[in-house]
């Protein structure tokens, strides 16, 4: 398990690179929601693959909506977005 710190370095290493304000953004959305690296991590991932860019609402909205619907896991959070078509993974 990464810590996001760790998950932004590797994206960085596979050619992402993040503003500096996307990065503020990400820790708030992490103080905000109180969520998980685990969950955060997610929610950058599939944000990653539904945007191919890093949106900020969008990132807070699948945060928001892991956080509201308990959902605590990468798989959990995989199997959610694509059950409920908010993205085709």
């Amino acid at each position: 398990m990464r810590t996001v710190e760790e998950y932004l370095h590797y994206l960085k290493g596979k050619g992402f690179l993040f503003q500096e304000d996307a990065i503020g953004f990400i820790f708030f959305g992490k103080h905000y929601t109180n969520a998980s690296d685990e969950m955060m991590n997610t929610a950058i991932e599939l944000t990653l693959k539904a945007q191919k860019s890093f949106d900020g609402s969008f990132y807070m909205s699948l945060l928001e909506t892991f956080i509201a619907n308990e959902i605590h896991t990468r798989q959990a959070a995989i199997d959610f977005v694509t059950e409920q078509d908010l993205l085709v993974i």
